[in-house]
Parts: C-alpha cells; structure tokens; sequence
C-alpha cells in the first residue's frame, strides 16, 4: 500500500529524515515511535504529500502522492493539532470536509451518521467544536478522516494529550476500522500504544532505526534485565556498577539492564550490598518494549 525508499528531507542546515525505507502492507497497523525531534511528522507529511522530499520516493497504492488526484480520497489524514473549526459544529465540520472531496450533501449525512455511531459522537452532532473534550476532539479529526472511506489512514499522534480512557476507546476504533479492512500507518509518543501495532518503526534522529513487532523486538533484546525496588533517588548509584550496562528510573522501580552471559541477579545483589544500598524486591523480569527502545536510542547516539 505504501512504500518508501531513500526518504529524505532537510530543512535548510537542518537533516529531518534520512534516507528512510519502510513498506507499508494492506491492512497492517505500523507504529512509528521516537522521541521528540525524531523526524515521525516530516515522514508522515511526505506520505501523505503535504512536503516534498528532498531525495527519495514515496509511492502510494503505486503513486507518488502528488499524482494521486484521482484518488486523493483513498488516503485519510489526521494531523498532529486538532485543526478543525472550533465556530463549527460537529455536523458542519464534516459537512464542509467532505464538500473539500466534492461529496454530496446526502453522501456525507449518511457517512457521518454512520461514522459518529462508531466513535460515539452522534449525541454531539450539533455541539461546537470548541466546547469538545479532547478525546472528542480527536475524534471528530477521525471522523473528518474517514468520510471519505479512505484505504489508508495517516495518523499523526492521534491520542497525543488525551486522558487514557479516551486513549483506550480511540484505539478500538483503529481495531475496528483494522477489521474493516483498513491500513494504518500512524505515529504515537506512548509505549503502551507501540504495543498494540502489528509492527513498530522506532525512528531516532531521522532514522529508522528498526522495524519489526513489538513481540520480535523484545525477543532480540540481547541484555537481561533486572527489576530493582530500593530507597535511593539516583540512578547513578546503579551505573556505578561494574558490568551494569544502564539503569533508569520505570514507574516505581527501576530498570537495571546487565549483559545475559552471568549470573546477574546474584551479581548485582552481592554489589548493592557491599553499597549498604537498601533492597526492597531483586528479580529478574522479561524485556519491556521501552527497555528495547532506551537501548536502540543509546546505540545511536553513540
């Protein structure tokens, strides 16, 4: 559905995407995950044809993206900010996107009705878009989306800033949709939602750096990792360590990350106890795809 090759794009002296490959298949749901800066919305506008690339090639259902005019409505995009009008009522933002497609007025009631029953909204239809929850904001940006029954849906931080309840109810919906037949390509800041893709991209200073799903990636993890629940404040007690690799802060415990070729757990205890360091809990615990992404982000910066 979609294919990329040798991507790139700079703004001025500034590389935001480096010379990316990533093939997209029908009906998958891929993951592009970074940190901030990483490039995921300049990648994300040069699919959807909003930014020339510099080099490289982006072709949609086998068209680059400024040739698809016959098909613009085969590929749904969903920005970053809610970018709706917020004077407009539900009803009525539709109701003008889909006149942006040349859609008839009884083509886009039926399809909105039929939409905002999926995503809950039909109670709101005539509320302005101002006065809109931010989870109800995102998904009047779905449902603009998808009004014209798009093949592919681009979505850029979808759930970015939305209470996790609404998160939860968004990502049903992508399901759903999935179902329905669906590609989805889309970029989240969340590790719990890279968990839910078919395959994750995880993109580090405008590269991709790997790509596969979630279950692969936590399998390769080529370290072992410890769970360590202790009275300190500072991580930099644990890198100390001889033979720790990296240790960070996770939640309420922490992550200590050893290399798999010894005996780590009793290793590390015997060396928190020459530091007088308080134990609470020590035990080995299977890779989190966060400890695969701390570890690819390192890898690049070094």
């Amino acid at each position: 559905m979609i294919k990329i090759t040798e991507l790139s794009k700079a703004f001025g002296s500034i590389g935001a995407v480096h010379e990316i490959n990533l093939e997209i298949k029908k009906q998958e749901i891929i993951g592009i995950v970074g940190p901030d800066g990483a490039g995921k919305t300049t990648l994300l506008r040069m699919v959807c044809g909003l930014i020339t690339p510099d080099h490289g090639q982006v072709l949609v259902m086998g068209k680059a993206p400024d040739r698809m005019e016959e098909e613009k409505d085969k590929l749904g995009y969903m920005p970053q900010r809610f970018s709706l009008y917020g004077d407009l009522t539900v009803s009525e933002n539709i109701n003008f996107f889909g006149s942006l497609y040349s859609l008839d007025k009884k083509t886009i009631q039926d399809r909105a009705d039929e939409i905002l029953g999926l995503t809950n909204l039909i109670a709101f239809k005539n509320r302005l878009a101002d006065n809109l929850s931010g989870g109800m904001k995102q998904k009047l940006s779905l449902t603009c989306a998808l009004v014209t029954r798009p093949d592919i849906l681009v979505l850029d931080e979808p759930t970015y800033g939305v209470d996790p309840e609404s998160r939860k109810e968004f990502w049903k919906i992508l399901y759903r949709l999935n179902k329905e037949g669906k590609t989805i390509l889309l970029s989240t800041p969340y590790m719990d939602e890279a968990e839910l893709c078919m395959k994750v991209a995880f993109m580090d200073n405008g590269r991709i750096v790997s790509v596969d799903s979630p279950a692969n990636m936590r399998e390769k993890f080529s370290y072992t990792v410890l769970e360590l629940k202790s009275s300190i404040k500072n991580s930099h007690v644990l890198r100390d360590i001889p033979g720790v690799i990296d240790a960070y802060f996770y939640g309420d415990s922490y992550h200590i990350v050893t290399p798999k070729d010894r005996d780590n757990l009793q290793f590390i205890e015997a060396a928190l106890n020459e530091r007088n360091i308080e134990v609470f809990k020590l035990e080995e615990i299977a890779p989190s795809i966060e400890d695969v992404f701390v570890s690819l982000a390192e890898k690049e910066v070094v």
